[in-house]
């Protein structure tokens, strides 16, 4: 049996929430404000879980991002169990507890996904969200193939672009990343592309655990390139007036080289980010037709925080980049500078934005599962 008090508010009322996911002061006093709840297995989740509900920036948006709302959750130890409880439209509140086996993890519409607390909470291989709506994912680890078998086999030809995601989001709209931690994907970390928008990235760190080499195409670059958005110069008609997404309190961390993120097309806003990646090759990347807004983030150790040369082709759509309040610590390369910063959109929702010398000590504290 599971204790849960009545007196907490939570994002969804489920047998796996213990008393640990209470607000502070919301501890019940006696044994008669508990409500008992018949639960198969105690899945523990952190405080920001019920305290933070919704997400900011553009997942906010043309409905909201509720994912599975108030239905009543299910905890999941294998990769089959994820994957039956994930797939199909029906609302459902999953919670992830362990590690489960390497593939293909598929998310469905209208579905909330939390991994418990003291579990190591850990989907690995890939994970695709592919048409999907209104889908929440939240204090989980993912962890890519690594560009190995049974993804990638560099020692036979392959190459690590030609391997899955960590996670890709295609087409997909509503779409919530919250306090995770995405690594290793032999492509990217995570890509969100073809058409995707009103995404919000908030709190999560992004890496790759080892300096791996790609010797069929980027040699010692190892191909460690972590976000792309928009998949290609000519795919416009799909992208354009699409792809809109804020990231908050995000972290590009150790072994980043490219791609963070790297944006086409879309509306994206990066407030009060973190990039930490030394021996990086650049970290913002501006494509074609893309509109960035960047405000109060930090750079710390790495080159050319904000890459204006290598991917504009006007001849393709007008590009354009504005920056305010950034913090530049022992960066080198290129320094950052605007591109057409007229025309760079106006968020449409109101945010609260910390000043840019707060945001390592913030970031590197609390971005990533607990």
């Amino acid at each position: 049996m599971t204790l849960v008090n009545r007196r907490c508010i939570y994002l969804v009322i489920c047998a796996a929430y213990t008393t640990a996911g209470c607000a502070a002061g919301d501890e019940a006093d006696n044994p008669d404000e508990l409500e008992v709840v018949q639960a198969a297995t105690s899945c523990p989740v952190p405080a920001f879980i019920t305290s933070e509900r919704a997400p900011v920036g553009f997942a906010s948006l043309s409905g909201g991002t509720t994912g599975g709302g108030s239905v009543t959750g299910l905890v999941v130890t294998t990769l089959a169990q994820f994957n039956t409880a994930a797939s199909g439209t029906t609302a459902a509140v999953i919670f992830v507890s362990g590690v489960l086996a390497q593939g293909t993890a598929t998310i469905g519409s209208n579905k909330t996904i939390i991994g418990c607390s003291g579990t190591t909470p850990t989907l690995r291989g890939h994970v695709a969200v592919n048409r999907s709506t209104n889908v929440i994912i939240r204090n989980l680890n993912i962890v890519g193939f690594n560009c190995r078998p049974p993804d990638v086999d560099t020692a036979n030809g392959g190459q690590c672009q030609n391997g899955q995601d960590a996670v890709s989001v295609q087409r997909s709209q509503r779409i919530w990343f919250d306090h995770d931690a995405i690594s290793d994907g032999s492509d990217g970390n995570l890509d969100i592309t073809n058409g995707s928008d009103f995404i919000t990235v908030s709190n999560t760190k992004f890496f790759y655990s080892t300096t791996r080499a790609d010797p069929n195409d980027t040699g010692a670059v190892g191909h460690r390139f972590s976000n792309l958005i928009g998949g290609s110069d000519s795919n416009g008609a799909e992208d354009a007036g699409k792809l809109s997404i804020t990231w908050v309190h995000d972290w590009w961390a150790q072994n980043v080289v490219e791609r963070q993120p790297r944006i086409r097309f879309g509306k994206n806003h990066l407030f009060n980010n973190l990039w930490t990646a030394t021996g990086n090759n650049y970290d913002i990347g501006v494509g074609v037709g893309a509109s960035i807004l960047t405000q109060n983030n930090a750079f710390v150790n790495v080159r050319t925080p904000i890459n204006t040369t290598s991917f504009v082709k006007p001849s393709v759509a007008a590009s354009a980049i504005r920056s305010t309040g950034n913090v530049l610590s022992g960066t080198t390369g290129t320094a950052p500078t605007d591109l057409n910063p007229g025309s760079v959109f106006t968020p449409p929702y109101s945010a609260t934005i910390t000043a840019g010398s707060a945001v390592q000590q913030f970031v590197q504290a609390n971005a990533g599962p607990k």
